[in-house]
């Protein structure tokens, strides 16, 4: 159960760790696992020649144009991510943000994360409701650190707060990241904390909250385990890319 202080925490702030949320035995399974699909070729994957980021292989035919950025659709691939996806650990403090009949949105992460230590590109800072189409941006990502993430291995940064303010769309450049050359930004962007994880902590964070993320800097490739929820009422929009998959009810 969330406290208050942790409710009112995360409506401040647009995010929240819940410190080992997850047990050892379980994070280990799920790197081996995604160590066994990735080995494996089990698709569907995207490569980070896919996202044309900074750091990224130009295509997949360059050299490193095959490495791994993240295994999709991971609710279908196992019953284990399954059962976490939807278990009480998660599903107790997302019912508590979210209200009854909340949903797992199939449709947008639903991912592991596999940033390798060689051709990990940087993502700039963003909201990811910027490419998603829901009646509200009220949505939540659940990330799980399924290893230590550092500011080395490239962990997340976020903007406190930024989830709360309008942006308008000449502070943002083509990919929809915060241009830092825009001066209005320059204030903002020196907000940014990093939020270093151990493994099995979880961080909550809304869908409109500004956040980004630098390059592996290490020799082993780091592993996150993310999902996306709605609440009941925030239906995606018909015909768009968030309403492709069927979203699965929070047990």
């Amino acid at each position: 159960m969330l406290s208050t202080q942790q409710i009112a925490r995360f409506a401040r702030d647009g995010y929240l760790i819940l410190p080992g949320l997850a047990d050892t035995a379980l994070c280990r399974q799920i790197v081996a696992d995604a160590r066994q699909w990735l080995a494996q070729d089990r698709q569907p994957i995207e490569y980070e020649a896919d996202v044309d980021y900074p750091g990224s292989p130009a295509s997949r035919a360059a050299e490193g144009g095959l490495t791994a950025r993240r295994l999709l659709q991971a609710y279908s691939r196992s019953s284990l991510l399954q059962q976490w996806a939807t278990g009480p650990a998660l599903a107790q403090p997302l019912l508590q943000l979210l209200g009854p009949g909340a949903m797992l949105a199939q449709a947008h992460h639903n991912c592991i994360m596999t940033k390798q230590p060689a051709y990990s590109s940087a993502t700039g800072w963003h909201r990811d409701i910027r490419y998603w189409s829901y009646r509200r941006p009220e949505l939540i990502s659940a990330w799980l650190a399924l290893g230590d993430e550092t500011e080395t291995n490239g962990c997340l940064w976020v903007i406190p707060g930024s989830q709360l303010l309008p942006i308008g769309p000449e502070r943002f450049d083509r990919r929809l990241f915060l241009s830092a050359e825009h001066p209005a930004n320059r204030s903002l962007l020196q907000q940014a904390l990093p939020v270093p994880l151990r493994q099995g902590d979880v961080l909550l964070f809304h869908a409109n909250l500004f956040h980004a993320a630098g390059r592996n800097g290490t020799g082993m490739t780091k592993y996150s385990l993310v999902f996306t929820y709605r609440d009941a009422a925030n239906q995606p929009l018909p015909g768009s890319r968030s309403a492709s998959l069927a979203d699965i009810p929070l047990s």
